[in-house]
């Protein structure tokens, strides 16, 4: 029998708790209690708005999705958020599920920090978007209740979350500016980062090779 938090029942297949086993060896508490949040957050929002999403799924898009925060998983070639997604489709296929639900679920770890667009797609996409921007950034705050909220929090507490994964995003991204152009974390680096300047759209252009 698998365990409930706040009326969600987490997924107890050998994929699911390899997954989970996975994140807790290489993660800190912080981001595997965090990571727990997304897919609570994100499957009760998801039951809520009536959306039919395959829980496994979900799952592995939530505890994957700042993998590319942590020592093992983290390059410096491109965002962390790819880091992640590159990592739980090759996850997923060597657990046999391969094809359009190992890209969606790519998906969901790829555009999880950026607003709006995922909000439009497949349910998992969208599910692992709504509880990142629950947990992290307090979106939807109200769309889950006191009660939810609070038995949620209490299996995977969240002591002075805010200060903490900003200085965990800081870590996992400030050897990798650049790969910041474009995306939130550059306010992260803006803020923390001593000496960082993010890229200027507008220069990227005027300083092409084009002539006008």
């Amino acid at each position: 029998m698998g365990e409930t938090i706040a009326g969600v029942r987490i997924p107890d297949s050998a994929l699911a708790r390899e997954a989970t086993e996975l994140v807790r060896d290489v993660a800190a508490p912080l981001l595997f209690d965090h990571s727990r949040r997304v897919f609570l957050f994100g499957s009760l929002h998801g039951l809520d708005a009536g959306l039919q999403f395959d829980p496994e799924l979900l799952y592995v898009g939530a505890m994957f999705h700042d993998l590319g925060l942590t020592e093992r998983y983290r390059r410096t070639d491109q965002r962390f958020e790819i880091d992640g997604a590159d990592e739980a489709r090759r996850f997923l296929h060597a657990h046999g599920v391969t094809g359009e639900p190992a890209d969606r679920v790519w998906t969901a770890v790829a555009l999880h920090t950026t607003p709006e667009i995922p909000l439009h797609m497949a349910p998992e996409v969208a599910l692992v978007t709504r509880g990142v921007e629950l947990d992290v950034l307090g979106i939807g705050y109200q769309a889950v209740s006191d009660e939810q909220r609070a038995a949620v929090v209490a299996a995977h507490p969240r002591p002075d979350f805010k200060n903490r994964i900003l200085a965990a995003f800081t870590e996992g991204i400030q050897d990798r500016p650049e790969t910041t152009f474009g995306n939130v974390k550059a306010d992260v680096l803006a803020h923390f980062a001593p000496g960082f300047v993010p890229g200027d759209f507008v220069e990227v252009i005027k300083n092409s090779g084009w002539p006008e």
